[in-house]
């Protein structure tokens, strides 16, 4: 793979993790919901989710804490 392809890839994994986030997914979920529907291998999701959580440390937070609230009423 060369670096534009790579990039490229790793962008449609971003994308795609944004829609698991739509559809308020733990992280496990995402993994393995990328790798089902879309052949990404978990590792891949899960590097590309770590970076993008560094990157947005205080969205992930919140998406965390909302996500447990969220647990805890259903």
């Amino acid at each position: 793979m060369g670096d534009s392809s790579s990039a490229s890839y790793i962008h449609m994994v971003h994308h795609l993790i944004e829609k698991c986030l739509i559809f308020r997914m733990s992280k496990e979920e995402c993994m393995e919901a990328l790798s089902k529907h879309a052949n990404i291998k978990p590792v891949i999701t899960s590097t590309v989710w770590n970076e993008l959580e560094k990157e947005n440390k205080e969205f992930f937070e919140e998406y965390a804490q909302s996500r447990s609230k969220d647990d805890r009423m259903s």
